[in-house]
């Protein structure tokens, strides 16, 4: 063989012999949610997915994924966590303050997603400098609780008793009830307060709203009342009590009112910062990102179901009408 031909030969195996190898890399990254069980195409993780791809990476070529979720069964997620990584994950992407507070001390990164505020709540020294193995994406929970009551207020002015449906067993949550609740005498609004634990509570709940009917309600999501929500919406439809949600995908389900962040900023930031981790950033050296796009949804067919008619101001603003 000439001289030519073989260093061209031994520069195409060179080359190649790379290329086997970056494709052989395949990058594993946990996902664990402590309500159902995360998909490539549900509204809280696809944008996610959708993030990664267009950062390059490929699920099954250089990124694969061990999905895990609690059900809405907190005392699973310490398990689940060991199993992440036992299993070699470099990171774990979560959902839900429960998910993220196991992953709290792990031996790998975790990055939180709609879990409150972490700061107040111990997970993290700050949100401009985490510190320990815990990043994320704010849900802003202080900032958003008085809106959302100002919001289901504006679309009923008459409005006086308000049912807040929460699970008090996830800290976060009962934290974003106790702010919402703090914000409903300044609107002239008492709180008729309905914590849940389990999915049988949800018939305690509804059966006090029989015996002592709100004006309106609101369901602080999480795992548990996500995966009931359904539920909470065909009550609501057949008592005619109007709702408030914290995201849209609820309101597409047949809620009737929902404010909250744009899911896919939410994602997309949260993709972002899995990107840098993979990249070799360290986790508690990455500020908290903060969004910076609400969605204002209605579902017109649900109000005209509930006998309502929403202010044109409030419909004008709405950046989702369902009809």
């Amino acid at each position: 063989m000439k001289r030519r031909a073989f260093l061209g030969a031994t520069a195409i195996i060179l080359v190649c012999g790379r290329s086997v190898s970056a494709q052989a890399k395949i990058r594993k990254v946990g996902y664990l949610s402590a309500g159902s069980p995360v998909t490539n195409d549900s509204p809280t993780s696809g944008p996610v997915f959708d993030g990664l791809k267009r950062r390059g990476w490929v699920e099954g070529s250089t990124i694969a994924f061990e999905r895990r979720a609690a059900e809405g069964q907190a005392d699973r997620l310490p398990s689940l966590v060991n199993e992440l990584v036992a299993s070699g994950v470099e990171a774990i992407l979560t959902l839900g303050f429960p998910a993220v507070a196991a992953c709290k001390g792990a031996s790998v990164p975790a990055i939180a997603s709609g879990a409150g505020d972490l700061v107040s709540l111990g997970l993290v020294e700050s949100f401009r400098h985490p510190g320990g193995n815990i990043t994320g994406i704010s849900d802003l929970a202080g900032e958003l609780a008085p809106k959302r009551l100002a919001i289901l207020k504006e679309a009923m002015p008459s409005i006086r008793r308000v049912a807040m449906l929460w699970n008090r067993e996830d800290r976060a949550m009962s934290q974003r009830y106790d702010l919402s609740a703090a914000s409903a005498n300044g609107l002239g609004i008492s709180v008729q307060p309905l914590p849940v634990r389990e999915p049988d509570d949800f018939s305690v709940a509804f059966a006090a709203m029989e015996r002592e009917p709100p004006d309106a309600g609101f369901m602080v999501v999480d795992g548990l009342t996500g995966l009931n929500r359904n539920r909470v919406i065909a009550f609501a439809a057949q008592h005619r009590i109007p709702f408030m949600y914290e995201g849209d995908f609820i309101v597409h389900d047949g809620g009737l009112l929902s404010y909250g962040p744009d899911l896919a900023e939410i994602g997309d930031r949260q993709a972002y910062l899995l990107d840098k981790i993979l990249n070799g950033a360290n986790a508690g050296d990455l500020p908290f990102e903060r969004p910076t796009r609400f969605t204002l949804a209605v579902n017109l067919k649900t109000a005209a179901t509930l006998g309502l008619t929403l202010p044109p101001t409030l419909l004008a603003r709405a950046d989702e009408v369902v009809e």
